[in-house]
């Protein structure tokens, strides 16, 4: 098989996985700023801290996912490399969409600690309701 468009495809899927990965590392890095700021109110050099080290593992994952899936059979005409190289982006994309909602939900459930913590305890009731009904 002549792989002649295989390095091009190789070359455009790199560029393009590391710069969506930079974009949304960077935009979550913005956004859950705000976010853990919220949650560790108490404590801001904490909430800098949980975000940079957010940061760094979503990068440490994306980046190492895109370069395990960096190898593909081959491509031996152009039509061949653009449908290699559109399967590889929309896998990845579907994988950073996955991996960012898996960062969602773990800042909701650190949200929601931190609010169950800061919670009044509960009140026991101060009276009896009834249901207005006389027995007869």
């Amino acid at each position: 098989m002549n792989e002649n468009y295989l390095f091009e495809v190789y070359i455009v899927y790199s560029v393009v996985a590391v710069a969506l990965t930079i974009w949304l590392a960077r935009t979550l890095f913005r956004t859950g700023a705000v976010f853990l700021a919220d949650v560790f109110a108490d404590r801001p050099e904490l909430a800098q801290a949980v975000n940079q080290l957010l940061v760094v593992g979503f990068y440490l994952l994306n980046l190492g996912y895109a370069f395990y899936m960096l190898k593909a059979e081959g491509a031996d005409t152009s039509f061949a490399a653009m449908e290699v190289l559109g399967q590889k982006l929309g896998f990845l994309l579907l994988s950073l969409g996955a991996i960012h909602f898996g960062n969602l939900y773990l800042f909701h459930q650190i949200r929601q600690r931190s609010q169950i913590a800061t919670m009044p305890p509960p009140v026991s009731p101060h009276m009896n309701l009834t249901s207005g009904r006389t027995s007869a």
